[in-house]
């Protein structure tokens, strides 16, 4: 059953990792051949093992999107037990989005690479500065927050760039 639901994680990151780029790799292949990637009896019995649910159509994916799930099933093989349970927690709460909910999503992560490289390593220090928040420290900082109007949100923002942008942290 766990590798099962490995297979079924690895299986639906990569569909949404390749979901933005298939039309693209469609047309690797020049019209009227399939495409010329490598055939499923070459990969090591590792990779068949990971990659189990694409063994039917294999043959006939671009070689572009193999590549891609090669490289996805090389990084999940890299990844620590624990690693590995996180983001299946992360692909179960994926699978349970609404669609509006994975759309809202899509956009923020969108936002966020379209951010200047400082913004985004501020961002990233303060989630992990959140993560590192005990559990009730954590639910306290969601219910003050909630509590918050949008202009107090947006001042607090403030007050912590002004923070982070001191010397001497």
């Amino acid at each position: 059953m766990r590798t099962s639901m490995r297979n079924f994680w690895f299986a639906a990151c990569a569909a949404l990792l390749l979901a933005g780029t298939t039309p693209a790799l469609a047309d690797d292949a020049a019209p009227g051949q399939g495409p010329a990637g490598l055939p499923w009896q070459q990969l090591s019995p590792e990779q068949q093992r990971v990659l189990g649910q694409f063994q039917s159509r294999w043959d006939h994916l671009p070689p572009a999107q193999q590549q891609a799930l090669l490289r996805g099933a090389q990084r999940w093989e890299s990844l620590t037990p624990e690693q590995r349970a996180r983001l299946e927690q992360r692909a179960e709460s994926w699978r349970n989005m609404s669609p509006e909910q994975r759309q809202e999503v899509r956009e923020r992560v969108q936002r966020f690479r379209q951010l200047p490289p400082e913004d985004q390593a501020r961002l990233r220090e303060e989630f992990q500065r959140y993560r590192d928040l005990s559990s009730a420290e954590r639910d306290a900082a969601r219910e003050n927050r909630q509590q918050m109007t949008p202009e107090e949100r947006e001042a607090d923002r403030g007050k912590r760039r002004q923070k982070d942008e001191r010397p001497n942290r």
